[in-house]
């Protein structure tokens, strides 16, 4: 213990020689102004948003994933939850700035139940989205904006990126589809009912993206980025209408 008190001494008399608590300086300082330069990082700043439109998404679950009608607090079929999502935008506004017709893909890594957190999410953000709707976006989909998507403060613990991409999304009949460059290739399609006009739906459920859930499963369907190599063909799938809000809208 006397020869650690002498350490630590000696370290306040020879400030600058001893190299190692500079550089643990540095590198505390330079994580501080990333994340105070980082939008995803920010407390939650209630703002003025809202956002029409459709998610879609395939998991790692067999059909059909036990998280929808248990709100997350059933473990997903395969003990942790891989998935890709896509956010079309048919209408929407951050603060004033329109964010109707662009898309957003998601990547997202969920280890045990969904309602757990401990979220890994990677955003990729359209292209044409100008910079504000592109921060605005990023606060949304962190849940740094408030709202509908305040939960994910809690339940997603680390971004482990965010990028602007050519985000394709296709909307037709029974299917969906989302193209992101190699990055990631997903399709899938609604299934059947009884009546075949309309497909199998979950309706007036709690689950956060939106009362009425339509089961779909995984065609082709890849993700290829972050370390991470998915396939979900086969795999459940979701189609949901979404009407969402920030706190002040």
């Amino acid at each position: 213990g006397e020869s650690l008190k002498g350490n630590q001494l000696a370290d306040k008399n020879n400030v600058g020689k001893e190299r190692a608590p500079a550089d643990k300086l540095a590198v505390s300082q330079r994580i501080d102004s990333r994340v105070e330069s980082n939008p995803l990082r920010r407390k939650m700043e209630p703002t003025d948003w809202a956002i029409k439109g459709e998610l879609f998404l395939n998991c790692s679950c067999t059909l059909f994933c036990p998280c929808v009608v248990s709100l997350g607090a059933h473990p997903p079929t395969e003990g942790h939850c891989h998935a890709w999502m896509a956010i079309a935008i048919d209408e929407g506004h951050f603060e004033g700035e329109n964010l109707s017709g662009l898309n957003v893909g998601l990547l997202v890594d969920i280890p045990g139940r969904m309602g757990e957190g401990n979220w890994r999410v990677a955003a990729y953000v359209d292209e044409r989205a100008s910079q504000k709707a592109y921060n605005g976006l990023l606060k949304i989909f962190s849940g740094t904006a408030g709202g509908t998507t305040g939960l994910f403060t809690f339940l997603v613990s680390e971004i482990i990126g965010a990028e602007r991409e050519k985000v394709e999304i296709t909307r037709n009949g029974k299917k969906r589809g989302l193209y992101i460059g190699r990055k990631i290739a997903g399709e899938i399609e609604m299934i059947d009912g009884v009546d075949p006009d309309h497909p199998v739906t979950i309706t007036n459920s709690k689950y956060w993206m939106g009362p009425n859930i339509i089961a779909a499963k995984g065609l082709k369907s890849k993700v290829r980025d972050y370390g991470r190599v998915w396939d979900f063909g086969g795999m459940s799938a979701e189609i949901c209408p979404i009407d969402w809000k920030g706190p002040k809208a």
